[in-house]
Formats: structure tokens, sequence, C-alpha cells
């Protein structure tokens, strides 16, 4: 039976776009009857994956997401003494290894594959050893046999381990994610608004035409997003070949990630570094349930309360966790809550119970 870490994040955003749609537009998402405002789960995991919490604490142990592995290697080889030609051909062979190649890309002199490769660190050492050997002059096996040797690999990577990675070519290496994170989103009513901005011509003269520049506009938005994350302990400690020691190290760092890192869109314009102002973090092996229904029926301020939305997004949500409790039995076996309005639990006692959630 799994073990179960779930995470509840309630955080407020300013003005703000930090995940756009096609249009440039905050994305949106239409729940409960009413719009809301959204965070895509791929921006959340980008964002998290990214944030000095997990770059310094699983230093050694990230991958990164790429199409250019074969131009690295060529550049290696390069600098290793290799002619560009000879370089270029190991390292169209070693990049084959990592998904189809992109015939238009060949055209141009490139080396990359078609679909983005998530590649560990002990994957990307193996290919440039590979890589060197046929430099001088050893024969590389089959490309079947040169997978085994070096997609088996990614069990040292915390990242991949937590949210997975796909081979469309090469199923068999696949890993499947211990990570589950939901889309954010906005805990009331909320709709994207409209900036109308101009930008002055510094050199223009005052004997020319008033007007600006350039005219453009953007569009924003604020409010509080629910966040949920499931993390599947036992996954995640098999996905790192039984290395409990770094399971936890990628669970405190993912915690304090997503209490943190933001999406990077219109950061500039809008400034919005944001942090938790709520966080539940529940362990059990009981089946893992959202809370997003808390927020099915619209968080508002009734008249004269005194409160603000904040406020009444937690008691939704704490609310909402003790009734499902009551009907189908309690959902977790502990749970540690951090309430920075009231001044209760800190970041860092989340960071050491979820931890600690990996001795059971």
């Amino acid at each position: 039976m799994s073990r179960f870490l779930q995470l509840h994040y309630l955080t407020i955003y300013p003005p703000s776009n930090p995940n756009r749609d096609d249009q440039g537009r905050p994305k949106t998402a239409f729940y409960g009857g009413v719009p809301r405002l959204r965070l895509s789960s791929q921006a959340i995991k980008r964002a998290a994956r990214l944030s000095d919490t997990m770059q310094k604490e699983l230093q050694g142990h990230l991958g990164q997401r790429t199409q250019r592995l074969g131009e690295e290697v060529q550049a290696f080889l390069q600098a290793e003494g290799a002619e560009e030609q000879q370089a270029r051909d190991i390292a169209t062979e070693i990049a084959d290894i990592f998904g189809k190649l992109d015939g238009d890309a060949k055209k141009k002199g490139l080396i990359r594959t078609k679909q983005l490769a998530f590649i560990s660190p002990e994957e990307r050492t193996l290919a440039q050893e590979l890589a060197l050997k046929a430099l001088k002059g050893e024969k590389l096996p089959p490309n079947k046999e040169l997978k085994k040797m070096v997609l088996r690999t990614a069990d040292g990577a915390a990242d991949i381990a937590m949210f997975g990675r796909m081979l469309a070519d090469d199923p068999d290496y696949n890993r499947e994610a211990a990570v589950q994170i939901s889309h954010a989103i906005t805990t009331h009513k909320a709709v994207a608004e409209d900036d109308f901005y101009t930008a002055v011509d510094d050199l223009k003269t005052p004997a020319e035409d008033a007007g600006a520049g350039f005219i453009g506009d953007a569009g924003f938005g604020s409010g509080i997003y629910y966040l949920y994350a499931c993390i599947d302990l036992d996954l995640l400690t098999e996905n790192l070949n039984g290395d409990r020691e770094l399971a936890g190290k990628a669970v405190a760092a993912l915690c304090g990630a997503l209490a943190t890192a933001t999406p990077a869109g219109k950061q500039n314009s809008f400034a919005h570094q944001t942090r938790a102002s709520y966080i539940r973090a529940e362990y059990g092996s009981q089946q893992p349930r959202s809370l997003a229904g808390a927020f099915f029926r619209p968080v508002g301020i009734a008249s004269g309360s005194g409160t603000d939305l904040l406020h009444e997004s937690i008691r939704a949500l704490e609310e909402t966790a003790g009734k499902i409790d009551k009907s189908y039995g309690p959902a977790c076996e502990r749970h540690m809550t951090m309430n920075v309005a009231e001044e209760k639990g800190t970041l860092a006692e989340i960071r050491a119970f979820a931890q600690g959630c990996l001795d059971g």
C-alpha cells in the first residue's frame, strides 16, 4: 500500500500575469459557474524545478529537458580536439539514443531531437564518455545496445523521479511521475483586466507632436490561488533506486519550492514575488483527495464580517477537509498547517514534517 504526502497551498498574487495564454493574457478556468484565473501545472512545475530552493538543495541530482544534447556533445568533442565533421557524426549517433532526430534541424547543421528529452546527470556523463570512446576510434554498439547502456541511469535525477518522463520511441525507459500537481485556480471569482500603456521616445523634441512612441495593452489579474500537490512517497523512493535520503531531500525541497517559486511571466512588469500564506501538509496511506471542492462555491466576503478573502479561503478549506473526514473517515493519519496571517507554524516545520514522512 502506497503512502502519500498531500500538500495544499493558498497564495496571494498581486496584479500580475505570470502564466499567459496564446493571446498573452492570464490563463483562466470556468469553475463553479464563475470565471477564475489559473496557473497551469506545467508552469508551476517548471518554476519549482528552476527555483533556487531545488537548484541548491538538489544540486547534482537534477536533469535537464532538452532537444539539444547532440549539440552539447558536439561542442564537448570539439573542445577535446575533434574536427567539426567528426564531432558532428559522433554526436548525431549519440543524440539518436534520446529520440528521433529532427530532419529540418539537420538541414541547418543542427543536431536536435524532435521531442524534448528529460536527461539525468548520469545519462549526460555517459553520453560524453561514449562520445570520447568513439573519438578515440572505438566502435559504438548498435543503437539498441546504446540505449540500454545510457537510458537506464535516470535513478539519480530527483526531478525525473518526481515529475516523470516519457520517451515516445522507448517506453521501456519512461518514468511514472511520483508527484501530481494541479492547476492552481483562484478561490473566488476573478477576471482578467486590461492595462493600456505607452512608451515615450526620449529623443523626441517638444516641437514635435506630444504622442507616445509606442502604445499597447496587456492583460493582468490578481487573487488567491489554491494549489494541490500529491506525492506518492513509495514510488518516489522506487524511482530513486531506493535512495531514501535523496527522496527526503527532494520532498523537502519541493515543499519549499511550491511555497516560494512562481511562474516568471511578466515578472519585471509586475514584480509578483509571492509566498504562500497558508500550507496544509497531510500524511497517510488513505486514497488521496484534493480540497478544490472547498471553492466550488466561490469564496466571498459577507457584509460587515470583518474578514477578507484569505481568511474565508482558509475557513472554507479547513471546513471541507473536516466534512470529508466525517463522511469518509480520516483522509490522513496526521497533518500540519502553516498560517502566516495567524503567525502559526513555519515553512521549516512543514519541510521537516514532509521529510519525516519518508520514515513512516
